[in-house]
């Protein structure tokens, strides 16, 4: 994705937050920013859902055509399948072309635009972009690609890539929104949920096509078969219930994450935004407004 940057000069207002260079145009623009989200994953979902909810209504989320996401049953990158996805309470649709994004918005949808589209999105000029693809590296996102461009996690640095970065690591500085520097390097190692880590998400052992007639919801027993990658069985470490799992019939790698399995095995956690989730998306949203008065 390659967003059309405008970037326009700053002046300084008596007695306001510190500004972002270039952020004059959203402060004086009394109609909803246009927002462009990188990825439609359980984060970028989250986000989405935050700024909707605040009545930023012009969103555009971009996801690959296969998405690799986990959490599908809290993420809009179901919509690619099929055709509208819906997260506590919030609807999103697929859309092709600047006609079908302008109509979700119409509808009071989030619009969701799929890799072999993206060029629908060169128009755009974004007031704000979030880079919610959660690589643990940069993939291309750059500071003049709108005039407040916001990150999630490890690989950016504020002020360098970006104007700010959301820390995700778990912990004390959960949600911190960082204006100078980088978030945490990543751990590698899962959070922990009710004493489980590594063991409560399902990694690929080998490349191949995953299949699995589980689907998300489902009560999982420890050394249970949850699916296959290529004829090798993957198996669940620990009991619960299978709060993720990456779509049937994806083509994956070696280590990648194909199902998170929640040991507390409370059904509603499957279909509602993580408290992870919930405190990053809060922190996009601080992090737009403390720059912008409401319009």
């Amino acid at each position: 994705m390659n967003p059309a940057s405008h970037r326009v000069a700053s002046r300084a207002r008596p007695n306001s937050a510190p500004s972002v260079a270039g952020s004059e145009s959203l402060r004086d623009n009394h109609a909803s920013p246009l927002v462009v989200i990188k990825g439609a994953g359980e984060m970028a979902s989250a986000v989405a859902c935050r700024l909707y909810m605040a009545n930023i209504r012009r969103i555009c989320m971009t996801e690959l055509d296969a998405p690799l996401c986990v959490r599908r049953a809290v993420s809009f990158s179901s919509a690619l399948d099929a055709g509208t996805s819906e997260v506590e309470g919030v609807s999103a649709c697929v859309a092709r072309d600047r006609d079908e994004i302008e109509r979700a918005w119409s509808q009071g949808r989030i619009a969701v635009v799929p890799q072999t589209h993206w060029d629908a999105l060169r128009d755009l000029s974004p007031t704000v972009v979030v880079d919610a693809i959660l690589a643990k590296r940069n993939t291309g996102t750059k500071l003049s690609d709108a005039p407040l461009v916001i990150a999630l996690g490890p690989g950016f640095a504020a002020g360098c890539d970006c104007n700010f970065v959301i820390e995700t690591n778990r912990g004390h500085d959960l949600g911190r929104i960082i204006t100078e520097g980088s978030a945490q390097s990543n751990t590698g190692v899962p959070g922990d949920i009710a004493g489980h880590t590594v063991a409560r998400v399902l990694c690929s052992s080998a490349d191949g096509v995953f299949f699995s007639e589980r689907t998300i919801g489902d009560r999982i027993n420890v050394g249970e078969v949850v699916g296959t990658v290529n004829g090798t069985p993957v198996t669940a470490a620990i009991g619960g219930i299978l709060r993720g799992l990456i779509r049937p019939g994806t083509r994956i790698t070696r280590g990648l994450k194909l199902g998170d399995i929640d040991p507390r095995a409370k059904a509603e956690y499957c279909s509602t935004i993580s408290d992870k989730a919930r405190a990053i998306a809060g922190s996009v949203l601080e992090a737009i407004m403390r720059n912008h008065r409401p319009w």
